[in-house]
């Protein structure tokens, strides 16, 4: 007796006459994720007609599309196909080196978690700069850049009362996740450090410096080279390819 054909490991859902929603799974995982990013690559490389733009996030990707140059039908199928074909690794992605000033007046909370977790703020630094760390996907603020891959040993819970608004280029920890800040904004995610990185400027030709599936890597700096990188208005990191 045949057995029943396996459930894909997809699902496509129209989003009124704009845009199809491809949904890949319901947690955070990074496999997931590198299928979301496996197939905007495929897409992007595809080029297929009509498509706006694309929007990935931990577990979906949205592709927007005119409406009046390719239709929804005929872009599914585009989709199913490249769907099929799509392996889950990763094409080729950045690197960042991101430069952080830990502590002090930039990273407040470092001394409370450390202590929570048994560590003193070295040990907590040193595991926090160990680990690359892969963009599941960018929002909640524009080029905000969300950081999977953190150590269990400084997984901790968001404050119970969120600060009305953190600075811009702030370094924390939310939950199981780390992140790189973007523009000033309310949070409830703790403080490490800042970065002098601007991961969003409007006035560059791409605003966005961090995109998801990339890498990013921290190392530690003083408050002087903090100030001094803070004060090059187009300062931006180092970067290597990753397979």
């Amino acid at each position: 007796m045949d057995q029943p054909a396996a459930a894909p490991a997809w699902q496509l859902l129209p989003v009124a006459d704009h845009a199809v929603y491809i949904d890949f799974g319901e947690v955070i995982d990074e496999q997931i994720n590198r299928r979301v990013t496996a197939l905007a690559a495929r897409l992007k490389a595809a080029a297929p007609a009509g498509i706006t733009s694309l929007i990935p996030t931990y577990r979906s990707l949205t592709v927007n599309y005119d409406s009046t140059q390719v239709r929804q039908q005929a872009l599914i199928q585009q989709l199913e196909q490249l769907l099929a074909e799509t392996a889950e690794a990763d094409a080729p992605s950045k690197c960042w080196h991101i430069p952080v000033c830990y502590g002090g007046q930039y990273g407040i909370d470092l001394p409370e978690l450390a202590a929570t977790h048994g560590l003193s703020e070295q040990e907590a630094i040193a595991i926090h700069s160990a680990t690359r760390y892969r963009v599941y996907m960018i929002g909640f603020m524009p080029g905000f850049a969300y950081l999977g891959g953190l150590d269990a040993r400084l997984h901790t819970p968001r404050r119970v009362e969120p600060r009305l608004k953190v600075p811009a280029g702030s370094i924390s920890i939310g939950g199981m996740q780390t992140a790189v800040g973007s523009v000033a904004a309310p949070s409830g995610w703790h403080l490490l450090g800042r970065t002098p990185v601007r991961s969003f400027d409007p006035t560059r030709e791409s605003p966005f410096l961090l995109q998801a599936g990339d890498n990013v890597r921290f190392f530690t700096i003083s408050e002087r080279q903090f100030e001094q990188l803070s004060a090059e208005r187009h300062y931006l990191p180092e970067w290597s390819w990753q397979a």
